[in-house]
Formats: structure tokens, sequence, C-alpha cells
């Protein structure tokens, strides 16, 4: 053996004199003690955790976000303290629907997950590639991701549950559009936006909150695929994507983002045409202009995919101070849901892997359970309050200001009435030139064809609601008269 290569060792540390199964003879069986193939196998058996549920393929990188103007009128967050601050952060980037096998360059919405390592704790930002988003009631996302998986009769992917959902779901139309657009498949992930697309809160050293938004804006240039591109690229090679994040930083070619916000006071939310927290609608930038912050760069690949890819763990509970959630109500649903799949997945001390580590001092009472290291607090108390010296005391500095809203009653709102949910969906389809609204009407009409006859027609009024031209194209090619649906 070389003396520059390391003595390979059982997972206690014990050193391994040859790699060979024990037999009873050459030709005999193996014994049981054969430690060394038993824990191998043991380990190899044990190896995969569950994927996730939503965004199970996806591909990541570290980088720095550096801020370049003052937003502390807004927020008192300290990542945000000064022009120059840099910090480090962690960018996973995935598709929603499929499996971990599913081929990078298919039609789908795109996860945008950044962790932040700031000084005061880490801040993730569980995004999009999108603005907003198929439902805004948090009842419906598990049924709405039952339909985009697969069916569990003949365990297929199939045309007829995602439409028969989108026909009884009118909020969808907004994210529907955009997904059959031609921004539906990005040509990378270097070359698409990224959305926070809830709304949040910003608080200031002064206790005042406004809401915001998230933008991060690709400086690369947005590049998209055409139908027969993807086809084409999912033909050659399934990895596209992840291939040309990789090879891209690996070549020093380091992708970056212009990191904005948008920002509205309490008293125009009061006001504002739409809910402001509501997730399948966007904040026009006419009247909600974007403020630039910084800049994300991703320059670092990871060294190894599973422990810090595949075990990478982003809760939008993840708050700093001088961030804070908002009466959104699918992201006050995702403060549970997401840090609850991880206590499954990865285990209930997952934030001690290092790629969930927090860069800051972690101080609590939290203790024990599986693969605990006990570096935090070694013999501390476990409990509080307590008048044990050098222990973790919470301190009112840190506290969020109270929220007002007036009087209210609460209890299970029909989340489809007293909505508008054609507008933005219209505006958006009258945007497109007359050849990219015949190809959005060309893939739905090819995937919408698939479901049943009355899911169509229930889906041709949605578009029609939209605008007229846009109802009218997609019957046409399905082959629908809309004159004789309208008597």
């Amino acid at each position: 053996m070389s003396e520059k290569n390391p003595k390979l060792t059982t997972a206690d540390g014990a050193p391994i004199g040859r790699q060979q199964a024990l037999t009873a003879g050459p030709r005999g069986p193996v014994l049981m003690q054969d430690v060394q193939l038993l824990e191998q196998m043991q380990h190899f058996n044990r190896e995969r955790i569950p994927e996730r549920v939503v965004h199970a393929k996806g591909s990541a990188a570290y980088g720095k976000l550096t801020i370049t103007n003052d937003i502390t009128q807004y927020t008192k967050a300290d990542l945000f303290s000064k022009v120059g601050k840099e910090t480090e952060c962690f960018l996973r980037f995935s598709t929603v629907a499929g499996e971990r096998g599913a081929a990078d360059a298919e039609r789908d919405v795109r996860g945008f997950a950044i962790k932040f390592y700031t000084d005061q704790g880490n801040w993730d930002l569980v995004g999009n590639n999108t603005p907003v988003f198929f439902i805004r009631d948090p009842y419906k996302f598990a049924n709405f991701i039952h339909t985009q998986k697969r069916d569990p009769k003949t365990n297929l992917r199939d045309m007829d549950m995602q439409w028969d959902f989108w026909s009884q779901c009118p909020e969808s139309l907004h994210q529907v559009t955009i997904l059959f657009s031609d921004r539906g498949i990005p040509a990378s992930y270097r070359h698409m936006n990224g959305y926070g697309s809830h709304t949040y809160s910003f608080i200031n050293k002064n206790d005042e909150r406004v809401w915001c938004k998230f933008h991060f804006k690709t400086k690369q240039g947005i590049k998209n695929l055409m139908d027969d591109e993807a086809a084409k690229m999912i033909g050659e090679d399934r990895e596209t994507h992840q291939r040309d994040l990789f090879n891209a930083i690996e070549r020093g070619e380091f992708p970056e983002w212009r990191f904005c916000v948008q920002i509205m006071t309490e008293k125009q939310a009061d006001k504002f045409q739409w809910n402001p927290f509501d997730l399948t609608k966007v904040w026009p930038h006419a009247d909600f202009p974007l403020i630039e912050v910084g800049t994300l760069q991703l320059n670092r690949n990871p060294e190894n995919y599973h422990a810090e890819v595949e075990q990478a763990a982003f809760n939008p509970s993840a708050l700093v101070p001088g961030i804070g959630a908002s009466p959104d109500k699918m992201l006050q649903a995702r403060l549970m849901s997401y840090a609850d799949t991880h206590l499954y997945r990865v285990g209930v001390n997952y934030r001690q892997v290092p790629v969930n580590r927090p860069r800051c001092p972690v101080m609590n009472y939290e203790r024990d359970g599986a693969l605990a290291d006990a570096q935090n607090y070694g013999g501390k108390p476990n409990y509080w309050p307590n008048t044990r010296e050098g222990t973790p005391m919470p301190d009112e500095q840190f506290m969020d200001p109270a929220w007002n809203l007036g009087q209210v009653i609460v209890d299970r709102y029909d989340s489809t009435v007293d909505h508008d949910d054609f507008t933005q969906a219209g505006n958006l389809y009258r945007m497109f030139d007359d050849a990219h609204r015949d190809r959005l009407a060309t893939r739905i009409a090819g995937v919408l064809g698939q479901a049943r006859k009355e899911v169509q027609m229930l889906q041709i009024c949605h578009f029609s609601r939209a605008d007229e031209d846009y109802g009218r194209r997609v019957a046409e090619k399905l082959g629908i008269d809309v004159h004789a649906m309208q008597h």
C-alpha cells in the first residue's frame, strides 16, 4: 500500500486487512463472523432516504449574496445591514412533479430554494421559477400534488386527473398559462428567474412592518426550449440541467442573479385590487416597482451529492429577525409542512447535517433523538425556565411587533368565493404575440385532449373568461365548436 493512501477501516475505525468475504474454504459458505461484510451489506440496505414527495429531482450549488443597495429603511435583517456585506448561501433547483429519475427538460415548474447562512441564523427562501402558484388554499395542496403524480390504479401519469382538478380550481389558470407558455421549459437552471412567490413581511429597527416579495432575475438572460428541442434533449440526456450547472461552475462561469424586492405598505395592502396575500396573484411592477438589493452568485459545486443536496432541507419557517411571515394561507401551512417532512425524511436532527447547520451558534432546549451530537448544549439543562448559570435566555429586542388584524372571525372560508381568477391570466395571454398564443393553445390541447369531454368543456369556459380568443383557440385545437357550446 502506498504511503499516500489512508488505511481502509470499518465504520468503527478498525483497520481492514483484506476486502474479500470470509468463507469456510475457497468454495465454502460465508461465515456470520465476517462483520466487515455484514457492516457493508447492512449499510447498503439503508443508504437511501425517502425521496421528497415534491421537488424530488434536484441540483444545487453554494454561493454568496452580496448587498449592493441599502434597504435598512424596510428591514433590520442582519444580512441587509450594509452595502457590500456578503452572506454564504446554498441554492437547490428542482422539478416539482417528477420523481428522482425524471428528465430535467420536462415541462414543469422549477423549484428555486435558497438557504442563506446569516449571522443571526439560517434564512430559507423556498420558491419557484414562477411568481404565482396553482392554488391559494392549503387544503388543496396535497390533493393537487396527487394529480401531478400517478393514478392509484394504473400507476401512470394521467392528464384527466390533472385537468379535472384544474377545471374545478379556476384560480390555477394564471399558473397554467405560464406553465404552457414559451417559458414552460427553461433551457437550463442558469437561464431562468427565481421568485419567493409568497408575500413576506419586512420589519425595520423601529418595528414598522411592510409587505414584500422576493425576485431573482437571471443575469445570463432568459432562455427556454420549444417542445421539439426539449424532446430531442431528453432523448439524448436526461440530466441536461444538472450537467449544465455543474460544468459551468467547474469552468469558472459562475451564474448570477439580480436580487430585487417589491414593497407594499399596510395601507396600500388595504386598498389593493386583489388580496395581496393570494399566491395566485402578482403585484404589478408598474404599481410596485422592483428595488434592487444585491447580486446572488453560485461559485462552488457540492463535493457529495447525497450528503449535501439530497439531505439539504429548506424550511419557510427558517426566518430571521427583520423577515417574517404574512397572512398568506399557503405560506402559513408551509411553515409547518416543510419542517415536518424533513423530520420524517432525514431525521429529527436534520439541522445537524453540515449543509443544514447554521453558521452561527445554536442554543436552545431541544434535546436528544437519533444522531444528536450534543455539541451545542453538552451537559447544560434541558428545561426552561431555569436559574442555572450560562443557559440560553430569550431577548425581547428580537420580538416582532403585534399584528393588528382588526375584528376578524376565524373560520373555514371558501377560497373560491369573491375572487377574480381571470383578469391576470387574461392580461398575461394578451401580452403574447399571435404565434405564442397559438403555441400555448396547441400545448394545452395536446394534454387537455386526454381528459374527459366534460372536463375539457369546463376548462374552455375558464380560458374564455380570461380572454375570449384564449378559449376559442383551445376549443378549435380540440375540435370543439364554441358557438355550439354557447347555445
